[in-house]
């Protein structure tokens, strides 16, 4: 072998080397990075594993709370829509919102630095190494370094409070552990009890969990929604809940109502700006009637907001169920015509709606076969279990009822139950059917006995 093939076999073998050293390298940086995401808290760490229905909810709510300037809440919107961006396919739109958070922290804390960007930039750090750009991954990963160092947490066993308040937010808008968000509004308060906007959404959590287990507010809990109420008096959201327990305690406050419906129709529209739960104040313990007029006067004064038609659609869809007057045709028709406007503007998550609409139809003879077209139309649709399980219950009762065909009525509810997911809707089903198997009258009652002797625990 000559020298000079000696040389060239030499120097491909240090190529070859070199190329492995610096596959290996790269593979270790890339673990690296990966080990260092991972370990980030923010919404990409945080085990939110989410429909895709759950997700088209959630947006709509977030972007139904607003935008306004002095939104304490508004860089956690922000990020929330930023990560439901991410997760139903959007990169850009992500990048966006996580940016707009980045300015709307700065913007109400009045710097450009703090420990509430630590989630911020860890979403930016995720987004970033999802879309391929390590180097600008590797940068926001060096600020969120920076932010702990510099802002630790108070205890060395627990997470720094904006990270508590944030990660409550979160999954209170996820509709997750309402235990949970309480406690962890409650672990952010006690390291920095000078945020009052915590204070009052610990209340509201701590409210949450007690309609959640059907159990009466205790007095402890009443009281720190007084105290709430009184350090955050331009929490409008907060008063209207404040004035509902204290109507459920006897307490007349249907001139005090009356008085907050006058702030808050001047206020910003939004879902926090008290609307709802004061509408329930009104629908509870005034009348169904003031309550669309309330929600009629604010959809007046603000014709094109959707927040608003969804409001009044509600309001209308009470007091047809929920009201023992009979329902005027054109009571009926206007019910109609917003749950018509409120599906167009929530294409994506429209299935109760279009369920709502079915039922409003129903109500009067020459609705039925517009009903039952809209139900047959959700039934061909592509729906994920949880939705076909809320579509089954409902479909079974408008045929029990006005449809009055029993039999049918049974296979869907059996098909509701069947779905291994545990929800309000599969148990309704699960009653309705054990209702009739203990009546014993129906020919379907061994058939049923079988079912609910075989069915399956989600």
């Amino acid at each position: 072998m000559g020298l000079c093939q000696k040389t060239v076999e030499c120097s491909l073998r240090v190529d070859v080397f070199k190329y492995f050293v610096i596959l290996l390298f790269s593979i270790s940086a890339a673990q690296t990075l990966v080990s260092r995401l991972e370990a980030l808290q923010c919404h990409f760490t945080w085990d939110l594993d989410l429909s895709r229905s759950l997700l088209s909810r959630c947006r709509d709510n977030l972007i139904d709370i607003g935008s306004e300037n002095g939104n304490k809440w508004l860089g956690h919107i922000y990020n929330l829509r930023g990560f439901i961006q991410y997760k139903l396919g959007s990169n850009e739109d992500a990048q966006s919102f996580f940016n707009k958070a980045t300015e709307a922290f700065n913007k109400m804390r009045n710097t450009d630095e703090g420990p509430w960007l630590v989630v911020n930039y860890g979403n930016l750090a995720w987004l970033h190494h999802h879309l391929g750009d390590q180097a600008e991954s590797e940068a926001y990963l060096s600020k969120v370094d920076a932010l702990n160092k510099k802002y630790p947490s108070p205890s060395q066993e627990e997470l720094h409070p904006e990270i508590y308040a944030e990660k409550a937010y979160t999954l209170m808008t996820f509709n997750g552990d309402i235990n949970l968000v309480a406690d962890y509004f409650q672990r952010a308060i006690e390291m920095q009890p000078d945020m009052v906007e915590w204070n009052s959404w610990h209340v509201i959590a701590l409210l949450y969990a007690s309609k959640h287990s059907r159990r009466r507010l205790k007095d402890d809990i009443f009281q720190k929604m007084r105290i709430a109420q009184e350090q955050d008096p331009e929490n409008l959201y907060l008063a209207a809940q404040y004035l509902s327990q204290r109507d459920q305690r006897r307490e007349s406050v249907k001139d005090e109502a009356r008085e907050l419906a006058t702030k808050v129709l001047r206020s910003p529209v939004g879902s926090y700006s008290g609307l709802k739960p004061l509408l329930w104040v009104y629908r509870t313990y005034i009348s169904d009637d003031e309550a669309i007029d309330l929600a009629e006067e604010a959809l007046k004064n603000h014709p094109d907001e959707h927040y608003l038609k969804r409001r009044a659609a509600l309001c209308y869809k009470k007091r047809l169920f929920c009201s023992d007057s009979p329902p005027t045709k054109s009571m009926i028709a206007r019910a109609v015509s917003l749950h018509q406007e409120v599906i167009a503007l929530y294409p994506d998550s429209s299935l109760v709606r279009n369920i709502e609409l079915a039922k409003i139809y129903a109500l009067s003879h020459d609705g039925q076969a517009k009903a039952e077209q809209i139900y047959q139309e959700l039934l061909k649709s592509d729906l994920e279990p949880a939705e076909q399980q809320v579509l089954f219950n409902s479909y079974a009762k408008y045929l029990h009822f006005p449809k009055q065909d029993g039999h049918k009525s049974i296979r869907y509810h059996m098909e509701a139950a069947k779905i291994p997911h545990q929800s309000f809707f599969r148990e309704s089903s699960i009653r309705i059917l054990e209702k009739i198997r203990d009546k014993g009258r129906d020919s379907m009652c061994g058939e049923i006995r079988r079912f609910l002797a075989n069915l399956q625990e989600p």
